[in-house]
């Protein structure tokens, strides 16, 4: 094939990096992503079986924390076991459509992940602001909408940049400076105009990311708002503390996904972008069962339970 006057061979497959400075300590880095992947993996099934199963555990904050599971373990699933494959062979191979269909499925999670975050500051703000009409709002069917939309329409939208990404060319080099198929590195590698995908991706980027960011933050302000015109010191603590763990899971979710998407790509060296990625990648979906359950009783009370069934 020849482009812009040049002879140049279709590429058929990519050639993943990963973190090649690591690679003199791989064997201890393979140990602690697969340490990671393993808890990350258990404790998010565990979530989602207690959530399934407990009678505690049956109202709408945790039917959205048990969906939340649900997309951390997929998003774990698509990313990091050919990641481990990558620090092991210090680099491997991976199909063209194999990358298109991990990139899906991780764009896809990702959006997801930040419409149930959005759902559950909604879930906070009823729940604080509005409690005499929490139920009556909070209704099955509203939860249920709430959860299929987030999940079809993060996957709608990302369809839209995989069709476009099929229609672009892939030639001359095939080596990914990453640990996965992400967008801007299979931008960077295409000889086609990527101007329309550019374009694409700011556009979907205030949808999927920015207006769920800043729904969160008027949540919030609303909550704050009512947690301070609560009179007692006791009170106040007593209310805030039921969104603590929310609010620390967005924190660090939306503040890695802000760094790595709406600050341009060039702003920042190829290896932090990584290790930005890395924390809501694996380190994000490792650390939000045990946020959640730091300090809740009922979740607590029902691991207690389950364990002692188990033995």
């Amino acid at each position: 094939m020849e482009v812009d006057g040049v002879n140049s061979t279709t590429v058929t497959e990519f050639l993943i990096l990963g973190f090649p400075g690591l690679y003199n300590y791989k064997l201890t880095f393979f140990s602690i992503i697969l340490i990671m992947y393993s808890m990350t993996t258990c404790e998010n099934l565990l979530i989602i079986s207690l959530v399934s199963t407990s009678q505690r555990l049956q109202s709408p904050m945790y039917f959205f924390l048990g969906h939340l599971a649900l997309s951390d373990v997929v998003l774990v699933t698509t990313i990091v076991p050919k990641f481990l494959n990558v620090i092991i062979r210090e680099g491997s191979t991976i199909p063209y459509v194999e990358c298109l269909a991990q990139f899906y499925l991780y764009g896809g999670t990702v959006c997801a992940e930040c419409f149930l975050l959005t759902a559950m500051s909604y879930d906070r703000y009823l729940a604080i602001c509005k409690p005499l009409h929490y139920i009556s709002i909070m209704s099955v069917k509203l939860r249920y909408s709430l959860v299929i939309s987030s999940w079809v329409f993060s996957f709608m939208l990302v369809l839209i940049t995989l069709v476009l990404l099929c229609y672009i060319k892939f030639c001359g080099s095939n080596i990914i400076n990453h640990f996965f198929c992400d967008f801007a590195p299979l931008l960077e590698l295409s000889c086609s105009d990527t101007t329309v995908l550019s374009i694409d991706m700011i556009v979907l980027s205030f949808p999927l990311i920015l207006l769920p960011f800043l729904f969160i933050i008027g949540s919030y302000v609303c909550i704050f708002i009512t947690i301070f015109g609560i009179s007692s010191t006791s009170g106040r603590h007593k209310t805030f503390s039921t969104c603590t763990s929310h609010l620390v899971v967005v924190s660090i979710y939306y503040g890695s996904m802000l760094i790595i998407y709406m600050v341009p790509y060039s702003g920042h060296s190829l290896t932090v972008n990584k290790f930005i990625s890395l924390v809501y990648i694996v380190l994000t979906p490792l650390l939000n069962p045990i946020i959640y359950s730091l300090r809740n009783k009922e979740i607590q009370a029902s691991v207690m339970k389950y364990l002692k069934i188990c033995s």
